[in-house]
């Protein structure tokens, strides 16, 4: 790799990517002094080195991405470190460079951040789904120690989504989704507008164009015919404020699109339903001066009774702060209005990024860096309890930025909770213990469930008992991220006990089967047992089996002996049908996916939560099954088979008046019937029929198949399989 001082010129990089360094600079310029400024196009050349020959999916050279970055974070006003570290993002994860080479060259700072940005690549993963989730548990426990990292994400996010479209549809489907489903909520708990608006808008156009580009075009014809009443209202509140001796700055607002489409999803609603499309924003002075405006608005136009919310006086969750009334304007149009100070409307659009807190250590905090702090701390109290990388970032999925309700402690402070939020919520987010021992509630003086959704305005007072424990029940109806996880680590540590016990219970009762105890087994046996399950202790396998992770007739036919079942007892399955070679006491399902009948090559798999599985040979589920062969179980058809095996099949046929009473009439005369029917028409008169019929062996179904492909109106036919 070469040195931080290697000659890097335009001819070498490109023009293009020169420019747009040299525009950058020029931004920068604007509030950064020479040697930051300077600090950071020595990060442009180290990163134009260091990606030399790699290009973007676009064909233009890697470093214009890592520029983009930069320029984002520069738009914002963040520091010169920041900005090294969006150039250098990459870096670590795309090329030779190690971290070591950042912090001699930039400084530790900004290799930190580079490091916190930088994906887990020498981890060899289970799936995609839980790489994705170690590396944004990583992320966010390098945000934990400093909240840069997570500015740089969404702006080198950002910068994805805006040239995703030269990704195949089903990685840009991917993407978007996840950048809905995380970055966007991120964005909004920290506050930054801006970036969050625009994040959801690329990723609806990404992950439903045709929908996008329909409401995108409803909105367009709706601002024309909107224009000149919009423009007549702003006027007259402006000469009305003017008139008062109020100075504000009034502009129209436009909500976006993806809220737009969210808003007609929650609420059933077609376009024309949902009447705060446009609104204005009024911007003055002082706090004082907002509630005098909201005044003046209500004296010119009625508000709308319930639609009036201080979210001054009680900020929202990510430090948001303004005031919002709706009103019903000329021709009964209603408006939405939003008041606030030019302190709050950059803290509105900026979030954690309105003062950074980096550029001037005495400067004190804004209400979006503090709340972004809590929300961080929160965050890393729910990753220290869960179980792993996956339940962590459902848990941070479920914890977005919902309507808030406020409620009051016995002493009288404020707890916001979101919407929906029940008693166990209140009491884990006053303490994780008061949580763990709460019993009931008492909600304004009167008693209440501990279920019972919280409203704003109420008053309410754990009451706890120390003998209490947490319940599985509550995980049915809590919506905090924090109660949630609390609650499952609680249980956790209570059922561990409790669950060796009960699994030493069963899997006694297993050995009972095969005439064997516990007492029976030598050391060599359950060594040898201990070994193929990964475990050190016996009472660890106790404990999973207690916990529904192991099958418990499973843990005894390893301890008793492995696999070996000759001299075992056969089981029957449904109706005698069915032999299972080494499974005692077993519960045996068919898998819907494949729906195997007798005569048919099956496979059985075991499942903690149905038993023995039984599939095709040729069902394409089983392929994930593979890398699991301790869980294999060898099964049979037995001699005699009893009663009907629902089977899938489809059939191509014209579609003629009667063309189904036909089908039916052979499967009846053929001593069958028809469990499920389902009907998709296709073109040029073709519909295909999914049938599902109750048939003996493979046999019998063969002789229906035989007689229905003699029907005239049927063009094909075949055996459906997963």
């Amino acid at each position: 790799m070469a040195s931080s001082e290697a000659v890097v010129t335009p001819d070498t990089l490109g023009y293009d990517s020169a420019a747009r360094a040299a525009d950058l600079c020029s931004l920068l310029e604007n509030y950064l002094d020479p040697h930051n400024v300077q600090k950071v196009y020595r990060a442009y050349q180290f990163g134009a080195q260091a990606h030399q020959g790699q290009r973007r999916l676009s064909g233009e050279p890697y470093i214009t991405h890592p520029l983009a970055v930069a320029r984002t974070l520069g738009e914002m006003g963040l520091d010169a470190e920041s900005l090294c570290a969006a150039i250098l993002h990459d870096v670590i994860e795309d090329t030779p460079t190690a971290k070591v080479e950042i912090a001699e060259a930039f400084g530790p700072e900004v290799a930190q951040l580079v490091d916190g940005v930088s994906k887990l690549t020498q981890i060899n993963f289970r799936s995609k789904a839980e790489a994705q989730a170690e590396n944004f548990r990583k992320m966010i426990l390098a945000m934990s120690k400093d909240i840069r990292v997570i500015l740089i994400k969404l702006a080198d996010r950002l910068h994805n989504m805006r040239t995703i479209f030269v990704m195949p549809p089903s990685k840009r489907a991917r993407i978007a989704r996840e950048t809905l489903e995380i970055y966007a909520p991120i964005a909004q708990r920290l506050g930054i507008n801006s970036i969050r608006v625009e994040l959801e808008d690329l990723g609806f156009a990404a992950l439903h164009p045709m929908r996008y580009r329909v409401l995108k075009e409803r909105v367009r014809q709706q601002r024309g015919s909107r224009r000149e009443l919009l423009d007549n209202v702003r006027d007259e509140i402006q000469a009305s404020l003017a008139e008062a001796g109020i100075d504000a700055q009034i502009s129209a607002r436009q909500k976006h699109l993806w809220s737009i489409y969210q808003k007609m999803r929650s609420k059933q609603a077609g376009f024309e339903d949902i009447f705060d499309v446009y609104g204005f924003r009024v911007v003055v002075a002082d706090v004082d001066t907002c509630y005098r405006v909201l005044g003046h608005c209500h004296g010119r136009y009625k508000p709308l009774p319930g639609r009036i919310k201080d979210y001054i006086a009680i900020p929202k969750v990510n430090g948001y702060q303004s005031l919002h009334t709706t009103l019903l304007g000329p021709r009964r149009v209603q408006l939405e209005v939003q008041i606030r100070t030019a302190e709050m409307d950059r803290v509105a659009e900026a979030g954690i990024a309105a003062h950074w807190l980096y550029k001037d250590p005495g400067q004190p905090s804004n209400v979006a860096q503090t709340r972004a702090r809590e929300w961080v701390h929160g965050l890393l109290e729910i990753q220290e309890n869960v179980g792993n990388s996956l339940e962590f970032i459902e848990n941070v999925k479920i914890d977005r930025l919902p309507d808030e309700v406020y409620v009051f402690t016995p002493g009288g402070d404020i707890m916001e909770l979101p919407k929906g939020a029940t008693v166990v919520d209140f009491a884990y987010a006053v303490h994780s213990e008061i949580g763990d021992a709460c019993i009931a509630a008492n909600i304004d003086n009167r008693l209440a469930p501990l279920r019972t959704p919280l409203k704003t305005g109420e008053t309410v007072e754990i009451i706890s008992a120390p003998v209490a424990r947490p319940n599985p029940a509550w995980l049915d109806f809590v919506v905090t991220a924090k109660a949630r996880s609390a609650i499952r680590q609680s249980l956790k540590r209570l059922q561990g006990a409790e669950a060796t016990d009960l699994g030493r219970r069963l899997v006694e009762r297993g050995l009972n089967a095969m005439d064997l105890s516990l007492g029976d087994l030598s050391d060599e046996q359950i060594a040898t047992a201990l070994e193929s399950f990964g475990v050190e202790r016996v009472d660890e396998v106790f404990e999973e089996v207690g916990l529904g992770r192991r099958l418990p007739w499973f843990v005894a036919r390893y301890l008793a002996g492995g696999d070996d079942g000759a001299d075992r007892p056969d089981t029957a399955g449904a109706g005698g049908a069915l032999t299972l070679q080494g499974t005692e006491g077993a519960v045996v399902a068919f898998a819907r996916c494949c729906r195997p009948i007798p005569g048919d090559p099956i496979v059985g798999f075991a499942s903690a939560g149905r038993g023995v599985v039984v599939h095709h040979e040729a069902c394409n589920n089983i392929r994930e099954y593979r890398k699991h062969p301790e869980k294999w179980v060898d099964v049979r058809w037995g001699a005699i088979a009893e009663g009907d095996y629902p089977v899938a099949v489809d059939m191509d046929v014209m579609n003629n008046r009667g063309v189904l009473a036909s089908v039916a009439a052979v499967i009846s005369d053929l001593d069958s019937s028809i469990d499920a029917v389902e009907i998709d028409e296709k073109a040029d008169m073709i519909a295909t029929l999914r049938l599902v019929v109750g048939v003996r062996d493979r046999a019998h179904l063969a002789r229906i198949m035989r007689r229905l492909r003699g029907l005239s109106a049927v063009q094909r036919i075949t055996r459906r399989r997963g």
